[in-house]
């Protein structure tokens, strides 16, 4: 079960942590390519912003964006800004976030977000700690995959392979982290339909993907290319976009 108050704090330290990062940058810097393909430093400090205000969209039962273009458009108006107005803006839109999270709600409801996904109220904390750590990590000013904290981590990890469970383009394979925990995903194999107490176990994959728990979590989030995670059963397959 979620618990979406306590993912709220983490929420706010990891908010902290990215604003206080990034007060250390200039205006200069803000205009500088980040790790995102097209995007400036400014491209994701302005999504940022955006995301947390989507949120309350959806936490208050209007639509997440008003249209793809119209997010994408926000997000190119707001990039340019000196940092000031940045942090000024991340900081107040994380702040708004907070304040509708924090109204009594039915958490166990259902949402939907962009692109018609349906989620549960509860996990939209999780959503936005999720946004906020990983695209500290694509700011490229010094926190990496392997800073992230260890709790998030491992939930990112179990969240992505549960998103890609059953992904017709994603081959069946096991993730096999350092410390032992094994976590399957992909494509389902066996008998369909088969129900829980019939006694079938379908056989575990063949292939295998091996490393780290940073590098797993950047080949699984599109972050990492995969060329550090050691394969065996196979070759390593290409994710699909996320």
């Amino acid at each position: 079960m979620m618990d979406h108050a306590r993912d709220l704090a983490s929420v706010c330290e990891a908010t902290d942590r990215l604003l206080t990062a990034v007060a250390e940058l200039d205006d200069v810097a803000v205009t500088e390519p980040s790790r995102l393909p097209g995007w400036t430093r400014g491209h994701v400090l302005a999504h940022l912003a955006r995301n947390a205000d989507a949120l309350v969209n959806v936490l208050e039962g209007r639509p997440m964006y008003v249209s793809g273009d119209a997010r994408d458009a926000d997000i190119e108006r707001d990039a340019p800004r000196p940092l000031k107005t940045q942090l000024a803006d991340v900081r107040d839109s994380a702040h708004r976030f907070q304040d509708a999270a924090s109204v009594a709600q039915d958490w166990s409801r259902t949402v939907e977000l962009r692109n018609g996904v349906l989620d549960t109220a509860a996990w939209l904390p999780f959503r936005r700690w999720i946004e906020v750590e990983l695209h500290h990590v694509d700011l490229g000013i010094g926190y990496e995959l392997e800073d992230l904290p260890e709790e998030f981590a491992q939930r990112e990890i179990n969240f992505l392979a549960h998103r890609f469970h059953g992904h017709p383009e994603v081959p069946a394979l096991m993730i096999r982290q350092d410390d032992g925990h094994t976590i399957p995903t992909g494509a389902v194999e066996g008998v369909t339909g088969e129900q829980p107490d019939s006694g079938y176990h379908p056989p575990l994959p063949d292939l295998v993907v091996s490393g780290s728990r940073a590098d797993l979590l950047g080949w699984l989030a599109g972050r990492r290319d995969g060329t550090a995670l050691r394969v065996e059963g196979g070759t390593l397959p290409s994710l699909p976009p996320l």
